[in-house]
């Protein structure tokens, strides 16, 4: 197994039981390579960690803010979506620990969001399994709800296809449309990349495990990059 060292650096905590960590990153595509070890995929751990991530994000945004209960949803919607905890996943390296089958590997599976979302939130399960709520709660605030800040200047709590859609609607006259790039995987587990488009310039790109969380993930960031295009 790795040496996780680097990683509890970065992300503030030392695991007392190591094979709590280590269960973090095996994707279950490593099992299927690997038959007869005594390990399990990550999955119960996401499972897990999934629950305790949308509890704490409620909680802080329940005691932090008097909004109304549809603008809090959308904020916590914001803050806990794939592509958000991928993007997270990424700053602290959770790929490089990834265990993962050849043809995953050949695949890009390191860097595939709904992997590295899956891998971020095993990671809580597994704080909260090897420590306690008040370290999962540090771990959640510093790389999770301090986000929270630009979502709300960038109202990106919005439905990124409507946004983008009125937008270049207003400016340009035209509709954006969205066509799929690739998409790769079995059946049960495909994902998805799809573009977005002005007319024929392709503006903005996005991976997801379903199309529609792919277009999502395109008009995103095609408003990140709203005015490299727009001039």
């Amino acid at each position: 197994m790795s040496n996780y060292l680097k990683l509890e650096k970065k992300i503030g905590y030392k695991f007392k039981a190591q094979a709590i960590l280590e269960n973090v990153f095996v994707h279950r595509s490593f099992l299927n390579e690997n038959v007869g070890k005594e390990i399990d995929s990550n999955e119960r751990m996401e499972f897990l960690g999934d629950a305790v991530l949308e509890l704490v994000v409620t909680e802080y945004l329940y005691k932090k803010y008097k909004n109304p209960e549809g603008e809090l949803t959308n904020w916590r919607a914001a803050l806990v979506r794939g592509e958000m905890l991928a993007k997270i996943a990424k700053d602290v390296e959770l790929g490089d620990y990834l265990l993962l089958s050849r043809g995953e590997e050949k695949a890009g599976g390191r860097s595939r969001d709904i992997i590295l979302a899956n891998a971020f939130e095993a990671l809580i399960g597994a704080l909260y399994l090897d420590g306690n709520i008040k370290a999962t709660e540090k771990f959640i605030a510093k790389f999770v709800i301090s986000k929270l800040k630009e979502i709300l200047e960038k109202q990106l709590y919005i439905d990124a296809k409507s946004r983008f859609q009125e937008l270049v609607q207003e400016k340009m006259g035209i509709t954006p449309h969205y066509q799929v790039i690739s998409e790769f995987g079995p059946d049960h587990s495909k994902s998805f990349t799809i573009g977005a488009y002005m007319a024929d310039k392709l503006v903005g790109e996005g991976s997801g495990s379903s199309k529609q969380l792919a277009q999502q993930a395109a008009a995103a960031d095609a408003l990140e990059n709203w005015s490299e295009f727009s001039v």
